[in-house]
């Protein structure tokens, strides 16, 4: 009897669980809803990427000049020291030391071909002065020689004919010998001096390169052209150029010095927005490292051909915004927040994207009891103009329901189309006229160009003109 009362409680106990569970669980129809009114105003249409301050303008911090390093064949020099990136200098200050390792041995060289050069000239010296000597002294023999046969001359007035004869031809002899010697020692003097002058330049020349040397080893010395902030230069992977890069004779940057007082940051758009970009667009900035700090900018540059980022398949546009704003406290190479204004309509209807849904290509929102058929417009990143099918204030759902077939469908009048179409095309009219009258000024500009190109042969070709008839004229007087 016992076990039969336990049961029944048993049974009874589960029953209320039961019950409390199927009456206690959620249904459908108690979900939360999510409602928004459609709000009225500006519509702010935008870009936003992250971008990187940069100097608008700076000034390199160059290494030794391409020149002397080509003609010294040093193509590419590693940088030994260099002052810490961000560093505050003043003009003279030293900022960068270059290994001057092939340089150094270089020098060495030069300074043994010097040694070699200086070896030769005064061996030719030594040599040109006693061939020299030994030409003067033959013309001394030879002039005694002469004196000698006049003697002999001088003495055979009283000898027989042919004695005279014999002494004059002596005489003649000599006199011919030292003539034709005095001529070579010229030669010879005139030799002595081309080699000489050929050693004494080949010197010269060998000492110069040496002297031109040493001036570019106290290149290799880099210090700072005017006050600023060393600033790292980038190589073409974006790495900076610290000890141990290398510069070269082709870029020979080591570092520059920003102004600070003008800056840009430099961005990149990928290609599904780049149609959006104008230049004079307005932008906000932001500073990553000063949250707080807020800046205004100007879209100065857009890239004309895209280009892909290294670890990223995107084909992404380089922009480059002026920031208007100066501020001590922002550095190059911050990164940076920008939020390109691509278009501003005023008094435009506007509800949240995930408000919008589609079917078989019928726009619709969820609002009171109903599926509002609606005509949207353009967009941002989160909200969508309606054009037609909602008043301001007028409350759409976020979620879609559970039972939509639930909602009763409301289409846009016919009325409300024929008005969006009129809309759509007296917008593509004036597109239309803009481009025309655009490409009419282009077209205008072109031929003033080439009239102003035809203008200056024609006027030549009537100078001429008018100078035929004053020629012709001087014929006919003539």
């Amino acid at each position: 009897m016992k076990n039969r009362k336990y049961i029944v409680s048993l049974i009874i106990l589960l029953i209320i669980v039961a019950g409390v569970w199927y009456f206690a669980k959620p249904t459908a129809s108690s979900a939360v809803v999510i409602e928004v009114p459609a709000r009225k105003g500006l519509f702010v249409i935008s870009v936003t990427t992250t971008g990187e301050l940069e100097a608008k303008s700076s000034e390199q911090i160059s290494g030794p000049s391409p020149t002397a390093l080509r003609d010294a064949r040093l193509w590419q020099l590693k940088i030994d020291d260099i002052i810490p990136d961000g560093s505050i200098v003043d003009s003279g200050d030293y900022v960068a030391q270059l290994d001057r390792t092939e340089l150094t041995n270089k020098l060495k060289d030069q300074q043994i071909e010097i040694e070699q050069y200086e070896t030769n000239f005064i061996k030719i010296q030594l040599d040109t002065t006693m061939d020299l000597r030994a030409a003067r002294n033959e013309l001394v023999n030879l002039k005694y020689a002469m004196e000698e046969a006049q003697i002999a001359v001088d003495q055979s007035i009283y000898e027989p004919p042919a004695t005279q004869r014999q002494a004059q031809i002596e005489l003649d002899r000599a006199q011919r010998a030292y003539d034709q010697a005095e001529r070579n020692y010229s030669l010879r003097y005139e030799k002595a001096v081309a080699n000489m002058s050929e050693v004494a330049t080949a010197l010269r020349k060998k000492q110069t390169e040496y002297e031109k040397f040493l001036s570019l080893s106290q290149e290799f010395l880099i210090r700072a052209p005017k006050a600023g902030m060393v600033i790292y230069q980038r190589e073409w992977d974006g790495k900076k150029r610290g000890v141990g890069a290398t510069i070269s004779t082709w870029e020979n940057v080591v570092a520059t010095l920003p102004n600070l007082k003008e800056m840009i940051t430099k961005t990149f758009v990928n290609e599904v927005d780049i149609s959006k970009v104008k230049i004079g667009q307005k932008v906000k900035i932001s500073v990553d490292a000063f949250p707080d700090k807020k800046f205004t900018g100007e879209v100065i540059e857009v890239a004309n051909i895209g280009e892909q980022l290294r670890n990223s398949n995107a084909k992404v546009f380089e922009v480059k915004i002026q920031v208007n704003e100066f501020d001590s406290i922002v550095r190059p190479a911050m990164t940076t927040k920008n939020i390109i204004i691509t278009d501003e309509i005023e008094d435009m209807i506007f509800v949240p994207l995930e408000a919008m849904h589609s079917d078989e290509g019928i726009q619709y929102v969820f609002t009171g009891n109903r599926r509002q058929q609606v005509m949207a417009g353009k967009s941002n990143e989160n909200e969508i103009i309606i054009r037609a099918g909602l008043v301001e204030g007028e409350k759409v759902r976020l979620i879609a329901p559970d039972n939509p077939e639930s909602f009763r469908w409301s289409m846009l009048s016919a009325e409300a189309m024929e008005q969006i179409q009129e809309e759509d095309r007296l917008s593509a009219e004036k597109t239309r006229q803009a481009a025309e009258l655009k490409e009419m000024e282009r077209q205008q500009a072109i031929k003033k160009r080439e009239a102003a190109v035809n203008t200056k042969p024609s006027s030549a070709n009537s100078s001429s003109g008018r100078q035929q008839p004053r020629q012709s004229n001087r014929n006919q007087r003539r």
